[in-house]
């Protein structure tokens, strides 16, 4: 039976961790995902956890763990941040190029220069291309279920792709919330048996795993390596609607707040998207006719469901919490940029990026968003493709 109890983001995926109990769990701590192994560690010390946990000497020696364990067939799972994650770049590609089903949680947090500690996508953002699918999450309750349909998620025959699961670092990581945990049984259920596929240490299986390949086979190589995150939409979204059934909480590519009727629109991904469904309702109040687009999945970029819920409006505004130096524009922001390209009447739209390093965004910060957005829908003109919010310059 399901009960409620009061976590922080880290805690949640801890005890997911707990309830899944993957084979392998191998992870170097690193603010702001420290308490997650601390966690992790604190079950396994107390023999509530069956699988192998590792503490290795980096984090890039812990997903070149959690590869040689996924690749001997087991169900495997780390969680990092920022450097962390940095480190790991080479080898994510690895664990992608492979179809591993590995799933890391990412309390995500500032890439340094200078050094940070607090909440921004820099991290996952800068690891966008790297073949994983890319969960986000705007809440602590959210972290908990989104970590939980990863696996499902990553480990479908169709899929066989590595997950990333993204929880604002402090803002969600550090956060106290009352979340609904699900019966251990009924969430080891949902998961199902762990199948294994070609693992090394079946020795009647003859194959050869990470072998150089020149001009002959790479490029087929790496186009079979796409067919399953390009397969994975149809599997996250039957994920998302049996969880719902399961557990009472339906999820999709994205969530809309107040879209129904609205003539503009703000998208923001994970926590900001909180504070900007506050800001909505004071809003609304005022006749404001605006609505929020808060993106679950960036990757694989739900293109065509994201143009079909933006296109009847006049004005848009898409928030960033990272940069992309030399770009036009941010990554969010480009995404849905091109999404929207092909359709002959689309809205103008505008980016801003926000919270780098952990800054706050507030209410009024989401007003004056919506002022900018009212004078474009009325002019037609977007003064200003690319801006900043709570900027001192």
């Amino acid at each position: 039976m399901s009960k409620f109890v009061t976590l922080n983001g880290n805690q949640t995926i801890g005890e997911a961790a707990r309830q899944i109990d993957p084979d392998v769990i191998a992870a170097y701590p690193i603010t702001p995902s420290t308490a997650i192994v601390e966690t992790i560690a604190k079950f396994k010390a107390d023999g509530l956890i069956s699988g192998e946990f590792v503490c290795p000497e980096s984090e890039h020696s812990a997903m070149s763990l959690c590869i040689g364990a996924a690749s001997a067939g087991g169900r495997v799972m780390t969680a990092t941040a920022s450097q962390g994650l940095a480190l790991m770049w080479e080898m994510l590609y690895i664990a992608a190029g492979l179809r591993l089903p590995i799933v890391a949680a990412i309390a995500n947090r500032s890439l340094s220069a200078p050094i940070n500690i607090h909440g921004d996508h820099s991290d996952t953002m800068g690891a966008r291309d790297s073949g994983w699918i890319q969960i986000y999450s705007e809440n602590c309750q959210e972290a908990y279920d989104n970590f939980i349909q990863a696996f499902r998620i990553a480990e479908h025959l169709d899929v066989r792709t590595p997950v990333l699961v993204g929880l604002d670092g402090f803002i969600i990581s550090h956060s106290m919330e009352v979340i609904q945990v699900e019966d251990d049984a009924e969430v080891k259920k949902f998961i199902g048996e762990y199948k294994s596929l070609y693992p090394l240490l079946d020795s009647k299986v003859k194959m050869t795993v990470g072998p150089i390949d020149f001009t002959d086979y790479y490029f087929e190589h790496k186009r079979n390596q796409l067919e399953g995150i390009e397969n994975a939409p149809q599997v996250i979204e039957e994920v998302g609607k049996e969880f719902g059934k399961k557990f009472g909480r339906e999820y999709g590519f994205f969530e809309g707040y107040r879209l129904d009727d609205a003539e503009l629109c703000i998208v923001a991904m994970s926590s900001a998207a909180g504070t900007c469904k506050d800001a909505i309702d004071e809003l609304r109040s005022e006749g404001k006719r605006v609505g929020l687009l808060k993106p679950r999945i960036f990757r694989p970029f739900p293109h065509q469901r994201i143009s079909e819920a933006l296109i009847k409006m006049k004005a848009v505004a898409v928030l960033d919490r990272s940069s992309s130096p030399g770009a036009f524009g941010a990554p969010l922001f480009t995404e849905i940029r091109s999404a929207l390209y092909d359709y002959e009447e689309r809205p103008k739209i505008t980016n801003y990026v926000y919270g780098l390093g952990g800054r706050d965004i507030k209410i009024e910060h989401f007003k004056e968003v919506t002022d900018d957005l009212e004078k474009i829908a009325e002019t037609g003109k977007v003064e200003k493709v690319y801006s900043y919010i709570n900027l001192r310059e």
